[in-house]
């Protein structure tokens, strides 16, 4: 989910900013603020949720960490202003600024109130903050009628917002008070009303100086999404533990230089070379690397459900699993039909069929580390897409340049049963294959 540019059909920030036309099958997350740490849930919540300090004498810190559910976003659930208001707000790895609505309405009815907030403030727009912390936003900040930082953020989906950038506290877990600056939106436009709805707002969460993780100067955070029960574990701060298995270790892509389509702020890997089974394909790297202008960047982003890739790789991708499939699943023969506007290699499965025939695994095999989609996840079911007597699956991986979208995005879909440690200290990220259901009860968190 981020920031869309403006210039050219492509964006400068391409991870995808969708909630709905992905149908982000994200995370769900709660965090509540009681002294025991145990307690009920509301009835929508199906399965108790906490937060705990895990000890260790290793780490300055002992991390938060917090049991999520998969669902149409990834959400956590805070305490802002003075006195505390609750609001719940939506995970975003792709984007930089929080913020929250600030303008209640009918369309909006869970709204944060900066009036009732003795501790809130608006950021001057001679600001600091204002002139020299807003420089990775697609759209420079602007000063309102009244002087005050004003910023605008438009994404891929033709989803906006719009507001003033303020300070106020933020309580989340056991974490001290913190200021945090954020936009308080008073005009927001969104593509799919019905979720963004249920929100107050969204964090950010990539490496911009002022997203979340920046303000709040986590060292790393790390993530396990089950892969069976649709569970998983967030941890903030250090996760060095000895249980684990070890990870291998992909850089963060650094350019000082400015490119008009290369996003700074992403977390941006370098891919090298895409497997089918065990066969590498005869993908040239140039084929992986970002041009001139920054465009072909790769990003690991939470917010974007499915895996999407450059033309020339999926296409190779495409060609090589249709070979290793032929005589073991029936191709859907519909040119009409494209999941999503960028999979347009689908299968018919029979609804009777429960379990599909063992299918080749698919390795996205960066520097330093690779990452393998199982069988189980190499295709995906098309919900309520039936032909006949036949259920729809589709290829998992997409084809960027039928969204106009020119970089490769590795989403959520991909990351399961993955352990992904963003180690912001030594710029990179960590992978290990892991059970995270497992993990999960390995940290105490039980569902």
């Amino acid at each position: 989910m981020v920031n869309a540019h403006t210039p050219r059909t492509s964006h400068s920030n391409p991870c995808l900013k969708h909630l709905t036309c992905f149908v982000f099958y994200s995370f769900l997350m709660r965090l509540f603020m009681e002294s025991s740490l145990s307690f009920s849930l509301p009835e929508t919540l199906v399965l108790p949720l906490k937060t705990q300090l895990i000890s260790s004498g290793s780490v300055p810190r002992s991390p938060s960490k917090l049991p999520f559910h998969h669902n149409v976003s990834l959400t956590v659930s805070l305490t802002v202003g003075t006195p505390p208001q609750n609001v719940s707000m939506v995970i975003d790895t792709g984007s930089e600024l929080s913020w929250l609505h600030c303008n209640k309405t009918a369309t909006y009815p869970s709204a944060f109130d900066p009036t009732r907030s003795t501790s809130y403030g608006p950021i001057p727009c001679s600001s600091p903050t204002c002139t020299n912390r807003t420089q990775d936003f697609t759209i420079p900040a602007s000063c309102d009628s009244n002087d005050f930082c004003h910023a605008t953020l438009s994404y891929a989906d033709a989803s906006s917002s719009e507001g003033n950038l303020a300070s106020d506290t933020f309580n989340m877990g056991s974490f001290d008070s913190l200021d945090m600056v954020f936009g308080c939106m008073h005009s927001v436009f969104s593509s799919n009303t019905d979720e963004d709805s249920k929100n107050t707002g969204l964090m950010g969460m990539n490496r911009g100086s002022l997203s979340f993780v920046s303000q709040m100067g986590f060292p790393k955070f790390s993530y396990c999404i089950s892969g069976t029960d649709f569970s998983g574990l967030l941890l903030l701060g250090e996760s060095n533990f000895t249980w684990m298995l070890p990870l291998s270790y992909t850089p963060l892509i650094q350019i000082s230089t400015p490119l008009p389509y290369f996003d700074r702020v992403a977390y941006t890997v370098q891919l090298e070379g895409i497997k089918v089974s065990d066969k590498l394909l005869p993908i040239p790297k140039s084929v992986f690397e970002p041009d001139h202008t920054g465009a072909g960047q790769t990003m690991v982003d939470s917010g974007t459900q499915f895996t999407f890739l450059l033309g020339p790789a999926y296409t190779a991708l495409r060609t090589e699993f249709l070979n290793q499939t032929t005589g073991v699943l029936r191709v859907l023969e519909d040119s009409n039909f494209v999941f999503q506007g960028a999979m347009d290699l689908c299968y018919r499965v029979p609804i009777t069929q429960r379990v599909l025939p063992r299918l080749p695994t698919v390795s996205l095999v960066f520097r330093g580390a690779e990452m393998t989609v199982s069988y189980e996840r190499v295709l995906y079911r098309v919900p309520g897409e039936e032909r006949g007597n036949d259920s729809v699956h589709c290829l998992s991986f997409g084809n960027s340049d039928l969204l106009g979208v020119e970089a490769y995005v590795i989403g959520h879909h991909h990351q399961q049963n993955v352990w992904m440690e963003f180690d912001l200290e030594n710029s990179r990220i960590g992978l290990a294959q892991v059970r995270c259901d497992l993990a999960g009860k390995r940290f105490g968190v039980a569902h």
